[in-house]
């Protein structure tokens, strides 16, 4: 099972370290740029879709051959902050009534799920997406929703994590790709990767 884990200052790919000359979104930048590319939406994108975007294309390099185009794979993400990064740049907008100006371009990136629709649109999967906002990171409620979306018998596999964003400075995503029988996936394992250093 291939898993990713990105922190403010650093990047493991299964356990690997992927070296990098930043921190923060310019190691995101960075990292598009030396090892994606070509998806020149990326930087209208806001900080929150930008982690989620790039833990899932470094976590599907490592499928061979990566699939795309299909109906059988979801994407269900979680964390705790929504879409606070973004309200509090929208909230700038509207705040001051002598120069209000509400940026739709902002405020489309206040609602969460928009960055699983990013990694869909991008892959072209027609599955089930699912953004839950929790309280704080709990391993068995993510082990939980995801074990139930395989009652779909639609869904093949999903693409699942942590993906919390509070700052351009402050953020953190743990993702991994599960099928409905692997037998490593488990809250003890789901666990292991977020607290991975």
């Amino acid at each position: 099972m291939n898993w990713v884990r990105i922190r403010k200052d650093s990047i493991k790919i299964n356990g690997t370290t992927l070296p990098t000359n930043h921190c923060g979104m310019e190691m995101l930048k960075e990292v598009y740029k030396q090892l994606i590319g070509g998806y020149p939406k990326f930087f209208k994108m806001d900080a929150l879709c930008r982690l989620g975007f790039i833990a899932s294309e470094l976590l599907l390099q490592q499928e061979s051959p990566r699939i795309t185009d299909t109906e059988r794979r979801a994407v269900i993400l979680f964390n705790r902050s929504s879409s606070l990064c973004d309200d509090r740049s929208y909230q700038t907008t509207i705040q001051d009534t002598e120069k209000f100006f509400p940026s739709p371009a902002v405020f489309v990136y206040t609602l969460p799920n928009i960055v699983t629709g990013e990694i869909s649109i991008r892959n072209k999967y027609y599955g089930e997406t699912l953004f839950c906002v929790l309280d704080k990171f709990n391993a068995n409620e993510i082990f939980q929703v995801v074990k139930e979306s395989f009652l779909d018998s639609m869904t093949n596999d999903v693409i699942t994590g942590w993906v919390d964003c509070e700052s351009d400075d402050d953020f953190e995503a743990s993702m991994i790709l599960v099928g409905p029988n692997d037998p490593d996936f488990n809250p003890d394992f789901i666990n292991e990767i977020y607290k991975h250093n």
